[in-house]
């Protein structure tokens, strides 16, 4: 039914209960867990005119993608200790919804979950969550928790 089921993650409970919703579909069907986590690119103009400033400057897209990485990480740990057999981690940059969508359709998913909820700023209040423009982009089923 779901060989390829797509859980995109930030780190938040609601991402959690969307990846712990994949374990046990996957208990049911066998499907592989694909769990991404999409950091969003940040211009040098942004970076130059935030308010943090640290002692050693970084890039702050490598501290982006270094971050969503440990999320990647933490998510798999937490989806193989709940049972998960075939899990992959993977981590992109780019708009969230849209990368998502993307990124299902390149590898095949035959479902994504997402949480309600994440840790999205007041963009998404304003603009619409991440939930909300995934389920109207996708081309696949899309179970939002």
């Amino acid at each position: 039914m779901f060989e390829r089921i797509l859980v995109a993650v930030d780190g938040s409970d609601g991402a959690l209960a969307a990846l712990d919703l994949a374990v046990q579909i996957q208990g049911k069907c066998g499907s592989e867990i694909l769990i991404l986590c999409v950091y969003r690119h940040y211009s040098l103009l942004e970076a130059s005119m935030s308010m943090v400033r640290p002692s050693e400057p970084e890039n702050l897209d490598d501290s982006m993608r270094e971050y969503a990485g440990s999320v990647v990480e933490s998510a798999k740990k937490f989806a193989q200790d709940h049972g998960a057999k075939k899990v992959r981690g993977f981590v992109k940059s780019g708009q969230p919804a849209r990368t998502i969508v993307g990124f299902a359709k390149e590898k095949g998913a035959s479902l994504i979950v997402v949480g309600s909820r994440g840790l999205g700023d007041i963009e998404g209040y304003l603009l619409g969550s991440v939930s909300h423009k995934v389920t109207s982009l996708a081309e696949c089923p899309v179970l939002v928790v």
